[in-house]
């Protein structure tokens, strides 16, 4: 979202841009008329320090922050070059030779270790990806930004799957729990994860696995996001729809129900939505993730 203030500063994807950087901005654009888009956005994010926790250039939100300022009658960027022809993707593996669909109907304890196993070979995405958008409720088609997928298993079965994502941009009850200014918002609310889909496959009916997973997942949660995005996860988040679901497993987890959402909210600027209010459930990964959520630069807060 893209927010002009009457200073003359905008702000864009959570960034307060001033109206010395706008200008900047717009002398960039000027001075290389010659640049594709994508290059004119990295050389933008480069000479901003607009990046990710992990240093990387925010290209796909600088390319949308420059049209809106062209729509804005600010600049004017070059033409859209014509893209090659995109390979075809292989097919992904059938989703019955993935799991056989074998039934699963023990006690916990019959079965091997249960294990978190995380999914990054892009075949077994493919598998991933295939079976929640067969078997959760929500469906799936495609995770963007931050994501890390789970596969739960014991032995060699899989018994489901797991989705942690980027956190919701706003979330009244969640930030007054937090207690953190806009600006700490804006900046450290990459390190909260939302737990975005959770699935045990139909054809497994094991009690309290789920609460034992998510017990597992609290615990993985931080190291694992280290090791694949470089800074560590604070807070999980999962949003619960009361007509279908309680949160029990959640709640068995040692998860907080805070409330729930206002069922209002802006899908892109200037268009918004209503849904059904969804229980809201937090699980701090640490004992001062608020504290530290909360800390900006020049804070007194640790």
């Amino acid at each position: 979202m893209v927010v002009a203030t009457s200073e003359g500063e905008w702000v864009h994807c959570g960034r307060v841009f001033s109206a010395a950087e706008i200008a900047e901005v717009c002398g960039t654009v000027a001075w290389l008329p010659g640049l594709a888009r994508k290059e004119l956005a990295a050389t933008v994010c480069e000479h901003l320090g607009w990046t990710t926790l992990t240093g990387t250039a925010k290209i796909s939100a600088c390319l949308e922050f420059l049209e809106r300022l062209q729509a804005a009658g600010l600049l004017t960027l070059p033409a859209i070059r014509p893209s090659s022809a995109r390979r075809c993707a292989p097919p992904a593996a059938p989703v019955d030779t993935v799991t056989g669909e074998l039934p699963v109907h023990c006690a916990l304890s019959a079965l091997a270790p249960v294990c978190l196993e995380v999914v990054r070979d892009a075949a077994l995405v493919a598998q991933w990806d295939a079976l929640v958008a067969r078997w959760h409720p929500l469906g799936f088609q495609g995770a963007f930004g931050y994501r890390l997928r789970y596969f739960i298993t014991a032995g060699d079965r899989r018994l489901g799957s797991v989705l942690l994502a980027g956190a919701a941009r706003a979330v009244a009850v969640r930030d007054r729990w937090i207690g953190w200014t806009a600006q700490a918002r804006r900046e450290n609310l990459a390190r909260v994860v939302n737990n975005s889909r959770f699935l045990i496959f139909p054809h497994v009916r094991v009690p309290h696995l789920a609460s034992h997973v998510l017990g597992q997942l609290a615990r993985r949660a931080r190291a694992d996001w280290l090791d694949h995005w470089g800074f560590e996860p604070l807070l999980l988040e999962t949003f619960v729809d009361p007509r279908h679901y309680t949160g029990t497993c959640y709640r068995a987890a040692g998860w907080q129900l805070l409330g729930a959402t206002s069922g209002r909210g802006l899908a892109r600027p200037g268009q918004s939505y209503r849904s059904t209010p969804r229980q809201v459930w937090l699980k701090p990964l640490s004992a001062d993730c608020r504290d530290r959520l909360c800390a900006t630069p020049g804070s007194s807060r640790p």
